[in-house]
């Protein structure tokens, strides 16, 4: 085996450690904070299993939706067309993968081979795969930012630590310091192609009004499905102030690489909704049930159509 192989291998098993670290962390965080609020979660799943059948059908039509928005902004995200019907298959089994890797490894894996297998060059596809994700970040502060005027004093800025406070000033060094690194060149290469493709895209308004409009939808719909469900299970808040707090509760839990945001988004939902006024069973349920219409019902199909895919060559 070459150096640069044996590097490329040496990096990968550190990167696999460390992301099976941080989720082995984060599971046994969520272990401990569902052993301790035991009580809650149960009273939660009973109450979610007498829910409003209409509203949690009701979600569930919403949550089918949002594999079209992200097919859609993935078509905005490049500017040859894609195959729409493959595009869509290629999203609903990207969300399936994505619930089995951290960080988004599994969703962007399945775009990147789909969009080569479509006949864009791999750098091509890398970028489209970098652009769809920032456009979907992007949307969610959009809408947090058009949302939180409507519910003053929802949202507050927790307080900085010193703690993190040094751990802010030690990332500004490192940033500081990549120009001379040897990372730099390869790392201003792709920026600078990222950011040729986020041109070239906007030159075309079908395809910018794609990768937007279908990055807010897909964050929309995503409010939609909790909000669907908070009504089926009687969550006592304002439809606004459950879609500010799941986009708030998504960026954050964004920070941690969990499959899904398995755990991170858990904790940091229900934390979201009790704080803001939810008695704790019901914030537990609108959660079980959430997860349960965009994770746990799609996941075994996804990962069929996933296999599917692979077997048919279009993967």
């Amino acid at each position: 085996m070459t150096a640069p192989a044996q590097l490329t291998v040496s990096l990968g098993r550190r990167r696999a450690c460390w992301h099976a670290g941080v989720l082995l962390a984060v599971l046994l965080g969520g272990l401990y904070l569902g052993r301790r609020h035991w009580p809650a979660v149960e009273h939660g799943a009973w109450r979610l299993a007498g829910a409003d059948p209409g509203w949690l059908l009701a979600g569930a039509a919403v949550a089918v939706c949002t594999w079209a928005a992200s097919a859609l902004a993935q078509q905005g995200a490049v500017v040859p067309p894609l195959p729409g019907p493959r595009l869509v298959a290629a999203q609903f089994a990207a969300s399936a993968a994505g619930h089995l890797l951290p960080a988004g490894l599994g969703a962007g894996a399945v775009n990147l081979r789909f969009l080569m297998r479509c006949g864009l060059p791999a750098g091509r596809a890398a970028s489209a795969v970098a652009v769809k994700a920032t456009a979907g970040a992007t949307a969610r502060l959009a809408l947090i930012a058009v949302l939180a005027p409507g519910c003053p004093g929802l949202l507050r800025l927790p307080s900085l630590s010193p703690t993190a406070l040094a751990v802010a000033f030690g990332g500004l060094l490192l940033l500081a310091a990549l120009p001379a690194s040897p990372w730099w060149g390869p790392c201003r290469r792709a920026l600078s192609g990222v950011l040729a493709d986020i041109r070239a895209l906007h030159l075309r308004p079908v395809r910018a009004a794609a990768l937007w409009g279908g990055s807010l939808a897909f964050a929309a719909l995503h409010c939609l499905v909790l909000a669907a469900v908070g009504r089926a299970v009687a969550l006592p808040l304002p439809p606004l102030q459950v879609a500010l707090l799941y986009l708030a509760a998504s960026s954050a839990a964004a920070l941690l690489p969990t499959p899904g945001g398995l755990g991170s988004l858990d904790a940091a939902l229900a934390l979201a909704l009790t704080v803001a006024g939810a008695p704790g069973a019901a914030a537990a349920s609108a959660v079980l049930g959430y997860r349960l219409l965009t994770v746990w019902l799609p996941l075994l199909p996804g990962l069929l159509v996933l296999a599917v895919l692979v077997r048919r060559k279009a993967l």
